[in-house]
């Protein structure tokens, strides 16, 4: 189990600078996030993601992933600007399964990612990231709504492609909402691929902060705890970039 961050800020700084990422609880992650602004429209916000497409890039066949996408940039001045949508892509590096090809997924709704909660959520990284690294000027900004579903003998995958990093800096996973899905647990390992920690996301707001330039990241495949139930577990991942 790694250790986990609490208020204030400087906790958390200290904690992924020390072992490479951190797991954050989700009632001292909304307090992280409410001084950054109002989650005043989190009610739709999680709603949104019964509104996310399928993921029909999947080599491995798989119909258990839905998403949407979108790109932001950000500097110090602290603006945050939506860009043009454009497509995913990753080398085949770091994802061996999906990567080489540029993934075009559906945008992320307009008043979801302009609205208070998505900008609390994009301001909170702006100002923890930007702490840990002063001295970059420019970041690009990717955030993701994943919606991994699990049916009877299909697990859902929400690390398909295993353990990995993502060709970023930083990466912020969020839960969103979990429904009768047993397991999920996010495992973290060092650059030899040795185990570091582990820890399960469970709660709305429940986070995972990762230094993806130090450490790879998997979760475990998720399955219905009632089988005639739906059964899904909804996430945003924020990755920053330094330009």
């Amino acid at each position: 189990m790694s250790e986990v961050a609490t208020l204030p800020d400087s906790a958390l700084q200290d904690a992924i600078r020390r072992q490479g990422y951190a797991f954050v609880h989700g009632r001292p992650m909304r307090e992280l996030l409410a001084a950054h602004g109002a989650l005043s429209d989190w009610q739709d916000f999680a709603a949104s993601w019964n509104r996310l497409e399928l993921d029909t890039y999947m080599a491995d066949r798989g119909r258990y992933r839905r998403r949407r996408y979108a790109v932001f940039a950000t500097d110090k001045t602290g603006v945050i600007g939506r860009q043009p949508h454009q497509a995913h892509f990753q080398t085949l590096d770091y994802n061996p399964l999906n990567g080489g090809i540029a993934r075009w997924f559906e945008p992320i709704l307009a008043e979801i990612a302009g609205g208070p909660s998505m900008q609390a959520i994009l301001q909170f990284c702006r100002a923890l990231f930007g702490a840990l690294a002063p001295a970059t000027r420019q970041w690009h900004v990717e955030l993701h709504q994943f919606r991994i579903e699990a049916r009877p003998g299909q697990p859902g995958k929400p690390t398909p492609e295993g353990m990995h990093r993502d060709g970023v800096d930083y990466v912020l996973v969020l839960l969103v909402n979990r429904q009768n899905i047993a397991s999920g647990t996010t495992t973290i390992h060092g650059m030899d691929k040795a185990a570091l920690g582990s820890f399960t996301l469970t709660e709305p707001l429940d986070a995972a902060l990762v230094d993806d330039s130090r450490v790879y990241h998997g979760v475990t495949p998720v399955e219905p705890l009632s089988p005639g139930e739906p059964a899904y577990r909804d996430v945003l991942v924020v990755t920053f970039r330094k330009v």
